[in-house]
């Protein structure tokens, strides 16, 4: 991912936070089909992020009919979280000569898959699926009949994703003047929901 330096962003606390945030992903990897062009494939999923190991730990499952999981399989794979992102008028600068741009937020995670095949495993992570997104569903889960619930489990591939390489862009006018940069966070604090999240993260890292 380019990434100019004053964009970079590498504390761990903030790329897992930005993951979790924003975890409905997109797993990026080859394809094993031999009829195929052999162009990368892409598969969106939702992800559990863990604070564990050198850069976090992905989670998640594949529809067992999505023939991805096959080659992605002991593969580097790109993950890629995307977060907020809003046009930036040059109406909001200082200097007349300006150009539009967009702010946005992105964290590139890359590492090797692991698939999660027996049932006890990958009942393991769709629980934590469903703990990092509807608590309150995991006891109605659970007294589900095991029929029901092993029938849904043969559906699924789960995988892990050990991150060994990770990339944080936090676009977020950082190479504006000051007072470009507050007229670009006031503008978007009024804006919509992306708008004031962008916001939110200036406020942040920026004061």
């Amino acid at each position: 991912m380019y990434t100019p330096k004053f964009n970079q962003v590498s504390e761990r606390s903030l790329l897992i936070e930005a993951m979790r945030a924003y975890s409905f992903a997109i797993l990026i990897g080859p394809q094993t089909d031999p009829a195929s062009d052999a162009s990368p494939v892409a598969t969106h999923l939702p992800l559990v992020v863990k604070d564990e190991g050198e850069h976090g730990l992905l989670e998640g499952h594949f529809a067992r009919a999505n023939p991805h999981w096959k080659s992605l399989a002991g593969q580097t794979t790109l993950v890629v979280f995307s977060g907020p992102h809003a046009y930036v008028s040059p109406a909001l600068y200082a200097e007349p000569q300006s150009v539009p741009t967009w702010n946005y937020i992105a964290v590139h995670a890359y590492g090797t898959l692991s698939l999660v095949e027996d049932e006890p495993g990958k009942d393991v992570l769709l629980t934590g699926l469903i703990n990092a997104n509807e608590p309150a569903y995991a006891e109605k889960w659970m007294a589900m009949p095991e029929g029901f619930r092993r029938s849904m489990l043969a559906g699924i591939i789960g995988f892990r994703i050990p991150i060994a390489r990770i990339e944080g862009k936090f676009k977020l006018s950082q190479n504006r003047p000051e007072t470009d940069r507050r007229s670009v966070q006031a503008s978007q604090a009024a804006g919509d929901s992306d708008q004031q999240a962008l916001a939110a993260w200036m406020s942040r890292l920026m004061g």
